[in-house]
This record gives structure tokens, C-alpha cells and sequence, in this order.
């Protein structure tokens, strides 16, 4: 998946009511014991319900480590107390590198859960992104607070003036969250441990990486469990379109074929490299949301599968595997409603550099860049010799950190990150408990996450449901 690509909580939509006894069981042993006596708040929680799907603002501390600095900023969150019981628990769902979406105040796994436990569920907005936004605008300098530790802080400090303010002193607090904000469900049990009682961290990457090239491993894999010729033919496709880009009597057919917004251009490595990532980002995409079961976030989206890639790669009466490479570009433009792709390294470049927060890439595209540079890497390279893809490689990923934020940002400063990160948080020697690791088999992110122990629930595909639980 390209670096600038968002993706926000992808987990909740796959987990099924087959985990719920697990789960259950795992948090509910002493919910007996607790105890919600003042019936008024009760009623205030039930009386909020007309707003559950509407903006709630929090004020927080810009710097959570710099008492000098008294700097404030609004931070948004959702509430849902529809299935508040007295002795009920508090769900927290933790955003992450997008715009958080009140459609999961009515969906999703947790809500099941909720259902079931009397919980209320809250779901609080990543500082820096959607409408969360602590600085005047996305400069580097303003940057600096865009941390995972200053998220955490976040989340301590909402969950400690919550408290008090809505009476939930005696209630316990489940973290909940998917993806990055798995890892921030794990990291909140583990370093504020008396804040929050448990957590539940969903396809959580764990351990910081720079160069994760095993990512394009498991899409290999993921596409020969649907059909074992398909990445072969991606192989082929993407070997072919990667000759045609060292030949210029070939970029107008290029750009026809692939339906570029732009002439093709190839001043450098890295425009190849943009245009090759973006294609291949096709097949990653869709690999990571196979079946996610997300259609409430966007009732007109087409769940595009696995099966429908790997149909058209096999299709012969569609010429040759790069002809049929550009039909899957094709087939996800139209999806998507786009006229034409956009693969132009320069383009990304200019956009990604803007720092208003009405600049396309303030979605979280430009934030997580950062983030990525400054934490945590998770750069998905064509490393590995072990998958279909060519041409972008750990070089590439490390040059866009300096392209987009300065010279500063080089390989030495990024690995040195990567490793603060996994000092910090102990990647996959994580030390938490009350924290459990569900991942499936086919989201490429279980590699840097548990998936074996007592704290596992690791589901594989067309194997049912393996379970590991305290």
C-alpha cells in the first residue's frame, strides 16, 4: 500500500459474532462487582442520544510533556450511550490517520459487544487529523506534535476528565482499535495502565519496521489462495510495464493505457518508481479490505475482492497480462468515479508539500508521511524476490522522507526513529496484559503483530477460527 494511502480502523468490519464469546470472556469476570448508582446521570448519558452522530469537542493540552507550554486545542469525539447499562463498561474506540467516522457509532463489532455488555461507546478523533487539528497548519514545525506518545496523552487525559465529569469513576474502560490505532490500544494499556482496564488492539503493527517487504509477500500469498496462476500474471504484467518505462516510444502508450491525468514523463527513478507503486497499490489495497465488510461506511462503494482481481488476470480474451493489468486499473478508476489516474511523481510531490489544512493531502496523507518518517516506517518494498511487483524500492521510500520534509530525514534518522519506537513500546515483546491480538490470515499487517499465544486470535481464511485467549 502506498505510503500516502489512509486507512482508518479496517478491522472492525471482519470481526465476526464468533469472537464475541471470547471476548466476553475476557473482559467480563468482574463487571459484577461494579456499580453505577447516581440514576441522574444515567439519564443525562440517555438524553444524549439525539447527538450521538454529531461533533463533540474536548479541550486538550497542545504539549502533554512541556508544562511551560499552555497551548490548547479543541479535539472532536462521538458518543453513543444507547446500550448504557448501570454496571456497564466505557468502550473507547481510538482513531487513527483519518478522518474519524461517526457511521461506527452505529456499527461494527464493538457495537455488538456494546450490546451485549451495556457499554458506552466513545470514539475520539488522532490529533492531526480530520477535523482535530491542534496547529494553524500542517508546517513542520507545527509537525513536531504529531507523535504517538502525544496521542497516547491524549487518551489519557480524555479518559481521566471524562471520568469525572460524566460520574463513570466506577466503570472500566476498553481500548478499541484497528490497524494503527491497534497498536495505540495496546501501547494506552501498556503505558497508562490505570486508565484503562483492557484492550482490544486489531490487526495492531507492533513492531516497527523500515523496510516491510514480506507486505508484498503475503499479497503474493493472498492472490495464489484465489487462484495459484494469478500472481504469475502479475509478475509477467508488471515485468512488461516495467520495460515499457526504460523505453520513451513506449510512455504514450503508457499513459492510454493506464488512462494517466498526465503525459507520462521519466526524469528520475522516482517517477517510475510513483507510477509502478501506484499500480501495484491496486493489488495491495485490495488485498488488505478483501471483504471488510464496511459497506456502512460508504453504501455506494463496491467491495472490490481478490477473486475479481485474479478473474481479470486470467482472462485471456483481454490480451496479454499488462493488458489486463490496465483493466484492473480501470476497473478500480471507475469504481472509485475517477476520470483518470493521477501517477505523476511531481504532482504528488507539490501536493504532499502543502501545508494548509484545505490542501487535498491534509485527508492524512501528508501526516502519516510524517509519521512514517519519524516513528514508525512500515515501508512496503519490492525487496523481497518472493513477490510479483517490481521497481519500488527501500531507496525510494527513504527519498520521498527527504523529498517531502528535508534533508534531515535521512536513512540514519528513520532507522534511528524506527528503533526509538520499538524501545519505547517493546514491538512485539510487549509486556501489557488484558490486551488481546486479533489478525486474519490475509491482511498483510498480522506479520507485525501477535498471532501465536495466549493472547492471539488469528483467523484464517477458509480454516475457520483459531482462538487464544487469557
Amino acid at each position: 500500500m502506498p505510503l500516502y494511502h489512509v486507512y482508518d480502523l479496517k478491522m472492525w468490519g471482519v470481526i465476526s459474532i464468533t469472537r464475541m464469546t471470547s471476548f466476553l470472556l475476557f473482559i467480563s469476570c468482574e463487571w459484577c462487582a461494579l456499580s453505577f448508582h447516581h440514576s441522574r446521570y444515567l439519564r443525562i448519558l440517555r438524553q444524549k442520544l439525539h447527538f450521538r452522530g454529531t461533533e463533540q469537542w474536548f479541550v486538550q493540552r497542545l504539549d502533554h510533556f512541556n508544562a511551560a507550554d499552555r497551548r490548547v486545542w479543541n479535539q472532536r469525539f462521538y458518543i453513543n450511550g444507547t446500550f448504557y447499562q448501570p454496571d456497564g463498561p466505557v468502550f473507547l474506540m481510538i482513531g487513527g490517520e483519518g478522518t474519524a467516522n461517526p457511521a461506527w457509532m452505529d456499527h461494527g463489532a464493538w457495537i455488538t459487544f456494546a450490546k451485549k455488555l451495556g457499554a458506552l461507546c466513545l470514539l475520539i478523533e488522532h490529533r492531526f487529523y480530520g477535523k482535530s487539528q491542534p496547529t494553524m497548519d500542517l508546517s513542520l514545525s507545527n509537525l513536531q506534535y504529531l507523535r504517538s506518545d502525544q496521542a497516547l496523552a491524549d487518551l489519557a487525559h480524555f479518559r481521566a476528565m471524562v471520568d469525572i465529569k460524566m460520574n463513570l469513576t466506577l466503570n472500566k474502560w476498553i481500548a478499541f482499535g484497528g490497524s494503527y490505532p491497534g497498536s495505540l490500544a495496546a501501547w494506552f494499556r501498556l503505558k497508562y495502565p490505570h486508565l484503562v482496564y483492557a484492550a482490544v488492539a486489531s490487526s495492531a503493527p507492533l513492531q516497527a519496521v523500515i523496510n516491510f517487504s514480506e507486505y508484498l509477500e503475503e499479497v503474493t500469498y493472498s492472490l495464489e489462495s484465489s487462484s495459484a496462476p494469478c500472481p504469475l500474471l502479475v509478475k509477467d504484467a508488471s515485468d512488461t510495464l516495467t520495460e515499457f518505462l526504460s523505453k520513451a516510444d513506449k510512455y504514450s502508450q503508457v499513459t492510454q493505457d493506464f488512462q494517466l491525468c498526465e503525459p507520462l514523463e521519466i526524469k528520475s527513478g522516482m517517477d517510475s518508481a510513483y507510477l509502478l507503486e501506484t499500480l501495484a497499490g491496486n493489488f495491495m489495497d485490495v488485498v488488505q479490505y478483501n471483504k471488510d465488510n464496511r459497506v456502512f461506511e460508504d453504501p455506494k462503494g463496491t467491495n472490490i475482492t481478490i477473486d475479481m482481481l485474479c478473474t481479470i488476470m486470467e482472462n485471456s480474451s483481454l490480451g496479454i497480462p499488462y493488458q489486463r493489468y490496465a483493466k484492473v486499473s480501470q476497473l478500480l478508476l471507475d469504481t472509485d468515479e475517477v476520470k483518470c489516474l493521477d501517477a505523476s511523481y511531481r504532482k504528488f510531490l507539490s501536493d504532499m508539500m502543502n501545508t494548509s489544512w484545505a490542501a487535498p493531502a491534509a485527508d492524512g496523507s501528508r501526516q502519516w508521511a510524517y509519521q512514517s518518517c519519524t516513528e514508525f516506517g512500515y515501508y512496503q518494498s519490492t525487496q523481497s524476490l518472493l513477490q510479483p511487483f517490481s521497481g519500488f524500492p527501500l531507496s525510494y521510500k527513504l527519498q520521498q522522507c527527504i523529498d517531502l520534509f528535508g534533508p534531515a530525514f535521512n536513512h540514519t534518522v528513520v532507522a534511528e526513529a524506527v528503533q526509538h519506537t520499538n524501545e519505547n513500546y517493546g514491538g512485539l515483546n510487549i509486556k501489557g496484559s488484558r490486551i488481546v491480538f486479533p489478525n486474519g490470515s490475509k491482511d498483510p499487517w498480522h506479520i507485525l503483530s501477535i498471532t501465536k499465544g495466549h493472547k492471539a486470535i488469528y483467523i484464517q481464511e477458509h480454516a475457520g477460527l483459531r482462538l487464544h485467549i487469557d
